[in-house]
């Protein structure tokens, strides 16, 4: 056959580890050039477009769409160089090995035609020895140099015979030491599971049944009727963090009200000149300025200690149907309010629509949510590490207010009111530093003519 160019699972986003296929924009036969769009793939932050790093031709795809969980390093398609015959093309015997992928969510009724990515692990049998699982790479270096791979034991995770294994059992063979023989343990192929037995149900408890009971339409849900949601990479990660954020990182809380009336009028002003820019927009310049006036709170916790970082880049927190996500806009203190509205526009568009590309969504020193536009008044929101702090924004909302007049009478008038929470990290940014950055930030917002000078 005609030999192929692998393509391979790639790695997106720092943290991805998995990712699914959700299309492909080539065809198979299709010419592909070094930097053309060659697939979408959900990673653990957004749908990240796969661009070709070689040219040829798309012989073969291996992953289809809708593949879920495909581990990193997966053969997911071939290439072929240009002028050969992809019809032709040799498929590598460790094409769709699922050592690298996750289960299916259930067995197949019929078995697939052509290669197929949910075949049972590959196990290599060898008569009264223990059964071994090997990596694509291992295997290649044992069938090359006849090697035994029983003579080691595997170091990989779930018991998987690695390339680091065969390249050390290579070195010991040429070294002409006979490796030490220890005892294999894998894991043991798969056996069909009955359903077990509802155990026995104790005073006071209420077992669960080993079959969930089944909905009837037009009746009433039994009791224990539930409906599983599948969570998608983003949910996943969202999850974890959230779990990581508030068991990890002593939070601790300060709240401010800010009178915005400086800022709707400064807006009135500007649409005049058809500058549109939102409260939000303010917001974020003022926060900017803020950490720009105390550098302290514009840290990071490094795992050993606080980072204090040199540029303030701030994530915006924007809502999706995939859940919650964070783009950065950069270097804020620089731009002015129009700059940063467009980009707070274009990003928060780019999230929804799954478009942010890594660069969009990494890093940021600092954090906003807000949600004022659901009528929330106040919350608290949770810091996004190894961010320090997060700053929650609620609504507008009128309030009378005793001032005195020039003449020094007393009398009633109306005062927008916003109410800022901030979450912060009580290892870096103790409680006084907390109030510190919320009296500046508040007189920042209440002043905006005040963010013209930083």
């Amino acid at each position: 056959g005609t030999p192929p160019i692998k393509v391979l699972m790639p790695a997106l986003s720092p943290t991805m580890e998995e990712g699914n296929i959700v299309k492909w924009l080539k065809k198979e036969g299709e010419t592909v050039n070094t930097g053309d769009a060659l697939c979408e793939i959900e990673t653990d932050k957004a749908v990240v477009t796969m661009e070709s790093s070689d040219d040829g031709i798309l012989a073969k795809i291996l992953v289809e769409e809708g593949s879920k969980n495909v581990r990193l390093g997966s053969l997911i398609g071939l290439l072929v160089e240009e002028g050969q015959d992809w019809k032709a093309v040799e498929i590598p015997a460790d094409a769709g090995d699922p050592s690298s992928l996750a289960p299916p969510a259930a067995a197949p009724t019929s078995p697939p035609a052509g290669p197929s990515v949910s075949v049972p692990p590959k196990l290599e049998h060898h008569p009264g020895k223990l059964q071994i699982r090997l990596s694509p790479a291992a295997r290649n270096i044992l069938e090359t140099h006849g090697l035994d791979p029983s003579n080691i034991t595997p170091t990989g995770p779930r018991g998987i015979f690695t390339k680091e294994d065969a390249l050390k059992l290579l070195q010991e063979k040429q070294k002409g030491k006979p490796s030490e023989v220890k005892p294999v343990v894998s894991p043991a192929p798969p056996q069909p599971t009955a359903v077990p037995s509802a155990p026995p149900a104790t005073a006071g408890t209420y077992p669960r049944p080993a079959i969930p009971p089944v909905s009837t339409p037009g009746k009433p849900p039994p009791p224990g009727a539930f409906t599983e949601i599948p969570a998608s990479n983003i949910r996943r990660v969202i999850a974890k963090r959230l779990t990581e954020s508030k068991t990890t990182i002593p939070h601790a809380y300060a709240t401010a009200d800010c009178d915005i009336d400086a800022i709707l009028k400064l807006r009135k002003e500007l649409a005049k000149d058809d500058i549109k820019v939102s409260v939000n927009d303010f917001i974020i310049k003022a926060t900017a300025v803020t950490l720009k006036q105390l550098p302290d709170v514009n840290v990071t916790w490094g795992g050993e200690g606080p980072r204090q970082l040199h540029s303030i880049d701030i994530s915006i927190a924007v809502a999706t149907d995939r859940g919650l996500i964070t783009p950065v806009i950069k270097d804020v203190a620089a731009k002015g309010i129009q700059e940063i509205a467009a980009s707070a526009k274009a990003l928060a568009k780019k999230a929804r629509d799954g478009k942010l590309l890594p660069e969009e969504y990494q890093g940021g020193s600092f954090s906003i949510s807000n949600l004022g536009m659901f009528g929330i008044s106040d919350f608290i929101a949770v810091i996004n590490p190894p961010q320090a702090c997060i700053l929650a924004v609620g609504r507008a909302r009128t309030e009378l207010k005793i001032v005195e007049d020039d003449e020094g009478n007393e009398k009633l008038k109306q005062h927008q009111l916003m109410t800022v929470t901030l979450s912060s990290d009580g290892r870096v940014v103790d409680d006084e530093l907390a109030s510190k950055f919320l009296e500046t930030l508040k007189a920042n917002i209440e002043n905006p003519m005040r963010l013209a000078l930083c």
